[in-house]
């Protein structure tokens, strides 16, 4: 860990714990799907609140740090789409030169994993193979559901696809003796007109000591989460942005301050005037940043 009195400024202090206000705005695109819905929007059905989960989240900034630092041996990342984890658990045992036992986790292999994989380090993993037992860590970083300020429209679109998959579908002949299809492929899109949404995060440095998370794997961390929108593209999540990123940093390790009193102080409301929200200017933002308990210190990163 480095030394807190080298590091200048207090959200970059991976010694002390933090907690953080994300807010983040979906326009006609669909967040976070939910598989056992037909991939509409997730939705509390009671409230009709969007959701997205800390899940979702959290890959966006895998990614991130992929695309970013990939190529480095520290930035690593553990749980990738297709990825084989128990060949990424070997990789601790061929690099300590550890002949591995079934269901036995050897001495030294979770913190090969820490230091070589960011999202182990950052998140935690269980990573606990029978072939290749690297055991179960617990990480410094974790996140909440995002839900959305406001009740949130879930639609569902039919789209055609005129493109063929395969000569057998041509049914008709145009003018020039070619084959074409009578009707296209039918499908379906699912997406919100719009949703601002907030998410709450949590810094613990006693489990940072464990996994060796520093002061640069925290820079990091709040660099991909106002960032990690414009590396996640694609036409289902139409324009999803970073519209605020709140960072209260307490001066001690055990904190200076309950964690719900410190977030409950960044609080956003639609606008009287505005009967249904369409964009970020139809909320207000309202921060309380004056009066903080002794020994913390409000950071806004994304101005």
């Amino acid at each position: 860990m480095t030394d807190p009195a080298q590091t200048p400024q207090p959200h970059l202090n991976a010694a002390n714990r933090h907690e953080f206000v994300l807010i983040f705005d979906v326009t006609n695109g669909n967040p976070n799907g939910d598989p056992d819905a037909g991939n509409l929007p997730r939705v509390d059905p009671e409230t009709g609140l969007g959701i997205v989960t800390d899940v979702a989240l959290k890959r966006k900034i895998r990614n991130y740090v992929d695309a970013l630092k990939g190529n480095e041996d520290r930035f690593k990342i553990y749980v990738q789409q297709g990825a084989i984890l128990n060949e990424r658990n070997l990789r601790a045992y061929t690099a300590l030169k550890i002949k591995p036992k079934e269901n036995v986790e050897a001495p030294g292999v979770k913190a090969w994993m820490c230091e070589n994989f960011y999202d182990v380090r950052t998140f935690g993993a269980v990573m606990s193979g029978k072939e290749a037992n690297a055991g179960q860590v617990r990480g410094p970083v974790q996140l909440t559901f995002a839900r959305s300020v406001d009740p949130i429209l879930g639609m569902d679109l039919a789209i055609t696809r005129i493109a063929l998959t395969k000569a057998g579908e041509k049914t008709t002949r145009d003018g020039d003796g070619e084959g074409t299809s009578s009707h296209g492929t039918m499908g379906r899109k699912a997406f919100i007109p719009y949703g601002l949404y907030v998410a709450h995060g949590f810094y613990v440095p006693t489990f940072a000591q464990d996994t060796k998370f520093d002061d640069a794997d925290l820079g990091l961390l709040w660099q991909a989460l106002e960032n990690m929108w414009d590396l996640d593209r694609s036409a289902s999540r139409g324009l999803t942005a970073c519209r605020g990123l709140y960072v209260f940093s307490h001066d001690s390790k055990l904190g200076n301050a309950p964690a719900h009193k410190l977030l409950g102080r960044v609080k956003v409301k639609r606008k009287d005037e505005v009967p249904v929200a369409r964009q970020f200017g139809d909320y207000d933002v309202a921060v309380e940043a004056d009066g903080l308990p002794q020994g913390v210190t409000l950071t806004r990163l994304d101005a």
